[in-house]
């Protein structure tokens, strides 16, 4: 008998089959990525309220300065938003310091760090301590960087743009700084050192370092991967792989008896808030970006 002709798939009016991501589709390297989108989303695209209100304001204050080339409005945007974002973060870290010496002495959430690292000490074996410690120095000044290098690198490649440097270097420098401030603000004292594992660490305790920077560059990091890729799969593995490593490194931390508890949780949380500060940064700017083709488009 013969064979009954196959029907063809529903195709929707882009051309494609029903049913299909775009996202899912293979990218050519030789081609620039979508910076404006991670998947189907549409980072242009502003859900909460305060979003919305925030877009639109800047798209406001961004009409004033017209005589501007967009470019330049775009990176002016991204730079003050890195500067707000900046103040406040200084603020968040004093004020942290302030709510820990409040619960330190209510023995509240600070209560945790003694029981926390005693229960380190006793998890504690030669073995373990060297390979935590081996671990834990690559959250330092050697493979941060790379990571740091490597990626921008490769985002630049694909986007075809210079815009993950500056998102980068914003990230890198406010992490530094937020560390640097918060140490000399606070000025909290470390771990007793009969209780960490050597190299002991000299500088004040909170927060850690060794957290806030890791979170904020391999959460940037994270973000420009989610970008540049196309597969769902991949994308999962990037964040994934970015989670696990910022987890461990704050654990080693207090495993190794560098930390308090508490500055670790202080590091995660301000690397995060520095990495929403800069990601909203780019999303103003991809916003901005989108309203000036559509003006060019309308003239």
């Amino acid at each position: 008998m013969p064979r009954a002709a196959s029907r063809p798939d529903p195709v929707a009016d882009d051309g494609l089959p029903m049913g299909w991501d775009p996202a899912d589709l293979p990218q050519s390297d030789a081609e620039p990525v979508d910076e404006e989108r991670i998947g189907s989303r549409d980072l242009a695209e502003w859900r909460s309220r305060p979003g919305k209100v925030l877009a639109n304001a800047t798209t406001k204050a961004a009409d004033a300065l017209a005589g501007l080339p967009p470019s330049r409005v775009s990176l002016l945007v991204l730079t003050l938003t890195a500067s707000i974002g900046a103040f406040l973060i200084v603020l968040l870290a004093a004020g942290a310091g302030e709510v820990y010496e409040d619960v330190a002495h209510a023995d509240g959430v600070a209560g945790f760090d003694r029981p926390v690292l005693d229960a380190a000490v006793a998890m504690r074996t030669p073995d373990l301590d060297s390979w935590v410690t081996r671990f834990t120095d690559l959250g330092g000044p050697v493979l941060m960087p790379f990571i740091a290098i490597t990626m921008t690198a490769y985002a630049v490649w694909r986007w075809r743009s210079r815009t993950p440097i500056i998102l980068v270097v914003l990230t890198v420098a406010g992490a530094l700084a937020t560390t640097i401030l918060g140490k000399d603000v606070v000025g909290r004292a470390r771990p007793p050192r009969e209780l960490a594992v050597p190299p002991y660490e000299v500088s004040a305790s909170f927060p850690s370092g060794h957290t806030l920077n890791a979170t904020a560059i391999l959460g940037i990091t994270a973000y420009l991967l989610l970008v540049t890729f196309t597969r769902t799969w991949t994308r999962v593995a990037a964040l994934g792989s970015a989670l696990s490593f910022v987890l461990a490194m704050g654990l080693s931390r207090v495993f190794l008896g560098h930390h308090w508890l508490t500055d670790v949780v202080a590091g995660w949380l301000l690397g995060l808030f520095w990495v929403i500060v800069v990601v909203t940064g780019h999303r103003l700017k991809v916003t901005l970006d989108r309203s000036s083709r559509r003006e060019d488009q309308v003239d």
